[in-house]
Order: C-alpha cells, then sequence, then structure tokens
C-alpha cells in the first residue's frame, strides 16, 4: 500500500516546504483538499508539457536579397504567434534551390526563377512573391554621384574597362575628378539570386555580355574577386579602395553605401530608391503566370519609362503544392503554420518592406499569392486561408 505521508511529504518538499514543517502536516489535511493541491499541480505541469509541444518551427533558406525584411519578420511574427519561430539562413539563392528540390527546409527563398532543369527536380514546385527589391552598382571611390551606364558596367565586369578615369566613365560624368586607378571588381562567390537579376540586366543591355557570359545563379566571371552573399559583397566593397560591386538595394541603404545612378531604357540616369523601383515595378507590368506555372521567363529589368530604375525583381519563396511532398511538413498543424506565415507575409508583414529598402507587394500580386495558397494540400485536402 502507498504511504501517503512519505508521497504528500515529498509533494510539500518540492513544493518548496521543508522537510521539517513536512513531517508536521497532521494526517487529518492528508484528505481531498491536497489531493486536489496534487492534481492542480500536475495539471500545471501537464499544460506546460502541451503548450511546449506546440511549439512550431518553420526552417526556410536562401536568398541574401530579401534576408533584412525575412529577418524583420522573424521577429515581428512572434508577436502575432508566439507559439512559431522562424528560423531562415541567408546562404544564397543557389543554396536555398538545392535544400528545397533536396527537401531539407520547410520553404526555400529565390530571386532566380526556377530553371527549367530545377523545375524537373522539383514538379511539385510553387512560385510566391514576397517582397520586390532591385539591385545596386555600389562603389568605393572618393566621389559623390557616379553615373553609369548598363554597356559600360557590363565592360567593366567584362574586364574591358579597367580603370576609373577611363574615357567612356569620364565622358558622362564632367564635373567628377575621377582617380587614375585600378576598378577593383567584386561579385558573388556563391550561387546568387543577386546575381542572377544582375546578369539578366547586363544580358538585356549589352549584346557582348549576353554572347559572352549570359545570365544565371552562378556564372564564370572574366575578373574580379568573389564573396559570400549581399553581406559579403558589401563588406568588400566597403573595406576596399576603387572597388565597385552589386548588391541589393537594402543592404546599401543600411550600411550607407554610396552607389551609382543607371540609365534607364528611357535615358534618364536614375539612383536605384523606393520610388524608383516603384515605378520600374508600375511600368513594367509583367504578365504573371498561376503560381504552380513555370516562372522562367518572368523579369523586370529595363522596364519602360522616366522615372524606372532599371535593375528591379522579385524575391521569391518556394513551397510544394502538396506540402507533404516535403517529409518536413507530414505535421497538418506544422504545414498549417506554414500557410499562415506565408499569408501574413505577403499582406500584414508587407508593411515593414519599405522601411529597410523593398517594394510592398502590388495587390494584384497578392491576390495572386492568396490564389496559390488556397491551392496548397495536405494529403490531398486544401489548407485554411484566413
Amino acid at each position: 500500500m502507498m504511504n501517503y505521508d512519505n508521497s504528500i511529504g515529498n509533494y510539500l518538499i518540492y513544493m518548496g516546504l521543508t522537510t521539517s514543517m513536512s513531517k508536521h502536516i497532521a494526517k487529518p489535511f492528508l484528505t481531498a483538499s491536497i489531493a486536489a493541491i496534487i492534481i492542480a499541480g500536475l495539471g500545471i505541469l501537464s499544460v506546460l508539457n502541451i503548450a511546449h509541444a506546440q511549439q512550431v518551427t518553420l526552417n526556410g533558406a536562401g536568398a541574401t536579397f530579401p534576408f533584412p525584411l525575412i529577418d524583420e519578420w522573424r521577429v515581428d511574427y512572434q508577436t502575432v504567434k508566439p507559439d512559431v519561430n522562424i528560423n531562415y539562413q541567408s546562404i544564397g539563392s543557389g543554396g536555398g534551390v538545392k535544400q528545397f528540390i533536396e527537401k531539407t527546409v520547410d520553404f526555400g527563398a529565390t530571386d532566380a526563377p526556377l530553371t527549367p532543369e530545377e523545375i524537373q527536380q522539383a514538379p511539385n514546385a510553387v512560385h510566391i512573391p514576397e517582397t520586390i527589391g532591385s539591385v545596386v552598382p555600389a562603389y568605393n571611390l572618393p566621389v559623390e554621384g557616379l553615373k553609369l551606364t548598363g554597356p559600360i558596367l557590363a565592360d567593366i565586369f567584362l574586364g574591358k574597362i579597367t580603370k576609373w578615369n577611363d574615357p567612356k566613365i569620364q565622358e558622362i560624368n564632367p564635373d567628377l575628378t575621377l582617380p587614375a586607378e585600378d576598378i577593383v571588381v567584386v561579385h558573388r562567390s556563391d550561387g546568387s539570386g543577386t546575381t542572377f537579376v544582375w546578369t539578366d540586366y547586363l544580358s538585356n543591355v549589352s549584346q557582348a555580355w549576353n554572347q559572352q557570359i549570359g545570365k544565371g545563379k552562378s556564372i564564370e566571371w572574366p575578373v574580379g574577386v568573389g564573396a559570400p552573399g549581399n553581406e559579403g559583397v558589401a563588406n568588400s566593397i566597403n573595406t576596399t579602395p576603387n572597388s565597385i560591386g552589386y548588391v541589393e538595394l537594402a543592404y546599401a541603404l543600411t550600411t550607407g553605401m554610396k552607389h551609382a545612378a543607371v540609365q534607364n531604357q528611357a535615358g534618364n540616369f536614375i539612383q536605384g530608391s523606393i520610388d524608383s523601383t516603384e515605378a520600374a515595378v508600375a511600368a513594367s507590368a509583367p504578365s504573371l503566370p498561376a503560381g504552380d506555372q513555370p516562372w522562367t521567363n518572368v523579369t523586370m529589368v529595363n522596364a519602360p519609362g522616366a522615372d524606372s530604375y532599371p535593375i528591379a525583381s522579385f524575391s521569391y519563396l518556394l513551397v510544394y503544392k502538396e506540402l507533404t511532398d516535403d517529409p518536413g511538413l507530414a505535421d497538418k498543424n506544422k504545414a498549417q503554420s506554414l500557410v499562415d506565415f506565408i499569408n501574413w507575409a505577403i499582406t500584414d508583414g508587407q508593411q515593414f518592406a519599405s522601411d529597410i529598402g523593398y517594394v510592398p507587394l502590388p495587390e494584384q500580386v497578392v491576390q495572386l499569392n492568396q490564389e496559390t495558397l488556397r491551392g496548397l494540400t495536405h494529403n490531398g485536402a486544401p489548407l485554411q486561408i484566413s
């Protein structure tokens, strides 16, 4: 038979009483009231265990382009859903697509739409535009207000223009005293959606670049030094005099980097900014496919319009249309948590975009995304979209 004196004494010690005090608790008190205390205590522990069990962590990886925004979402979403943690690894679009295809993350992120070859490896993938940003030519020179054209940028990255005071650069910058120094080119060393956007633009404005190099997340660079991520390129430029490279606008704004105005299709030199990127989005008005269709040819570079910045792009989240195709989303609660987070990110989460250098999604893109989310299934059944 259970020794009630010992059992209750041990419980009271656990609850903070001394051994001496517990021994003098009279047996008459070992009644329903004490039992109620025990049950209540065990109930609290049970509730805590259940709450702990309901914690969800959503793991994503990929593009560094949207990382400042995703990191903002990670923090703010905790105030919306305290039981959902967002863990995002900023490893570059190439790494994000690789991990998405290998199904080692719950969602991928990329600035480059999946290629036909990647779609074959992930035939059930959907694209969800999460934000819009731009890529700027950041430089480290003792001058302000540098202007560059697309063909000049292509020739710099091809290694054809090697000095800052080259006549082609000086001609469009007559008021600047440019140094007679070698140009140090900095580019991404990892598979990168930012590289895709940059090379998509150079391919669009330079026949030589298009024929010799082309566009892609990873290319054979003719010249320059590599650095990983937007963070790495920004750091390399900031610490290397006479350098030039390409970074996402948010990184240039948050670190105070100088970045050149780029001549757009209308012939105007336009500084990368929220307003000029918005102008490019409005002017390009790309015809967008459904989320579960290929997005390979979607582009907003070299958009028309007097005020359009010419190097703008979507950044995408990647998930599977049938969420259980990813073993990590076999649990329906976790899959629903992912859908809830994405729906929040493309709606309420857009309020944080402008402050850190991104353009909020236009309403038609939000509606397209929500239609995509309504098409997601878990074991064949749709999930809730609030």
